[in-house]
């Protein structure tokens, strides 16, 4: 930063009692204005600090989203192929994609029954598992029961809604963030020009 000539700032201090050494920033003698602009930046660094992670927080959760989302529409799809009189648990849906279905097993915690071989399964629809792995399936793949079915749509929907209130939470923390840091830099560079002009102005005079 840009400092007064020594024999200029005895002068200040000797006529006006103005002492350009009464604070420090990292072991720096600094004066007041220069502290300020220090703090600004400093403050800004920090408020960025915190910006960082929660952008990144934001983004996964969208990703997440996005998984949830698609999980739901292949549901849906599902439960639209049952018949309107099917019964309930006795009855198995279409076959759903592996993505779709690990994640409502690994994610969202739904056990299932594996089958290894269409001969391993139980005969009758009512001994079936309501949420099954069938390894003998094409390129294998999971299936469940209408009743299943329906209480997974509910529970995607649910997490969705969730994950919906804290992104809105974030996007107002974000804002809130974003708003301070900028304020934080603009003040830093009006304190920045608002010292470069009054020094000017010092060394004019006393010249």
């Amino acid at each position: 930063m840009a400092t007064i000539e020594a024999q200029e700032a005895v002068k200040l201090s000797q006529n006006w009692g103005v002492s350009f050494s009464d604070y420090k920033v990292d072991g720096s003698e600094v004066d007041f204005q220069d502290l300020m602009i220090a703090i600004s930046e400093r403050r800004a660094v920090v408020v960025e600090g915190e910006v960082t992670p929660l952008t990144t927080r934001i983004q996964n959760r969208n990703k997440e989203l996005d998984k949830l989302g698609a999980v739901l529409s292949e549901l849906t799809s599902i439960q639209a192929s049952f018949d309107s009189d099917a019964k309930g648990a006795r009855d198995m849906g279409g076959w759903m994609s592996n993505t779709t279905g690990d994640y409502l097993k690994n994610v969202l915690g739904y056990s299932c029954t594996t089958y290894s071989s269409e001969s391993s399964r139980p005969d009758g629809t009512e001994s079936r598992a309501n949420f099954y792995y069938a390894a003998w399936c094409s390129s294998s793949c999971y299936s469940a029961n209408k009743q299943t079915i329906e209480g997974m749509i509910q529970k995607v929907k649910s997490t969705i809604d969730g994950l919906n209130n804290k992104a809105q939470t974030d996007m107002t923390r974000l804002q809130s963030l974003v708003d301070r840091r900028d304020e934080s830099y603009s003040t830093a560079s009006n304190l920045m020009s608002a010292v470069s002009d009054t020094r000017s102005n010092l060394i004019r005079n006393l010249a």
